[in-house]
């Protein structure tokens, strides 16, 4: 009787592993569920205030114009993807790279920080008309506005994680007469990794905003243009397609970002 009650036990206790992914499963309905209200509410409210498509255009007009031309947005987003992915490389490595000399040198952290806030204290709407007329119409300006817009928080984070050390492991690194590099290396840029992923988080998506900033001063392509040219013959339609799509990569940004670190930062 006891080894039927206790077998009994063991089938009924939930199994811990199972219940991180139940809960994953339950938020990611909980936020399909959010969104598909949040458009049917936005449809209602449009189709029963009879709101014109000039103003504000319904998510099922929204819906069709993409529809109807899917490859002329995918080709914008295309465009968007590769000035963002450059800018977001260029801005991560030079952030990464001053918060390493910061790390090796302590002294600078004040005046880097003070550039960096400068930087990030400018508006990028005056500064993409100068690097568009100073670089021209190309993919520099625009790779160079969003590296701008990634620097600033991803040097933060990794500041932050390098100094992150406490004095019992920095003490243990100098007893065995490590240098300040090998500390770096081998004690303080693990440390920083979980950092740079939460920087990495708000970086992607930014990296999108700045692309589509700067192509709104002058472009050939992308999802700025197709806005810029929307906004200017007020078909609102388009330009809500596109801010869409942009939405959309973002999320897809962020949520590869996820993945890559719960692949890399195993030990989390």
């Amino acid at each position: 009787m006891s080894d039927r009650h206790s077998a009994s036990m063991q089938t009924n206790t939930p199994d811990p592993d199972c219940e991180p992914a139940l809960q994953s499963f339950h938020a990611g309905v909980v936020a399909v569920l959010m969104l598909f209200g949040t458009l049917a509410a936005w449809e209602l409210f449009v189709r029963i205030t009879q709101t014109p498509v000039y103003l504000l255009p319904a998510p099922s007009r929204i819906a069709q114009t993409f529809l109807s031309q899917p490859l002329y947005f995918l080709e914008a987003l295309t465009v968007t993807l590769g000035e963002a992915l450059a800018g977001l490389m260029l801005g991560v490595l030079v952030s990464v790279g001053v918060a390493a000399l910061t790390g090796l040198k302590p002294s600078l952290e004040r005046g880097v920080m003070t550039l960096a806030i400068l930087v990030k204290s400018t508006p990028l709407a005056t500064i993409a008309p100068l690097l568009t007329i100073w670089f021209g119409f190309g993919v520099l300006p625009k790779i160079i506005i969003t590296a701008l817009l990634t620097f600033f928080p991803t040097l933060v984070n990794v500041l932050v994680g390098l100094q992150s050390a406490e004095r019992e492991m920095l003490d243990l690194m100098r007893s065995y007469r490590a240098t300040n590099w090998q500390i770096l290396i081998h004690l303080r840029a693990w440390l920083a990794l979980p950092f740079l992923f939460a920087a990495l988080r708000m970086a992607a998506p930014l990296a999108l905003v700045g692309a589509v900033i700067a192509e709104w001063t002058g472009a050939s392509g992308g999802l700025g243009r197709v806005m810029w040219l929307a906004y200017s013959n007020l078909n609102l339609p388009p330009m809500f397609a596109a801010i869409f799509v942009l939405s959309l990569s973002g999320m897809a940004a962020y949520g590869l970002i996820v993945w890559l670190e719960k692949k890399v930062i195993r030990w989390k």
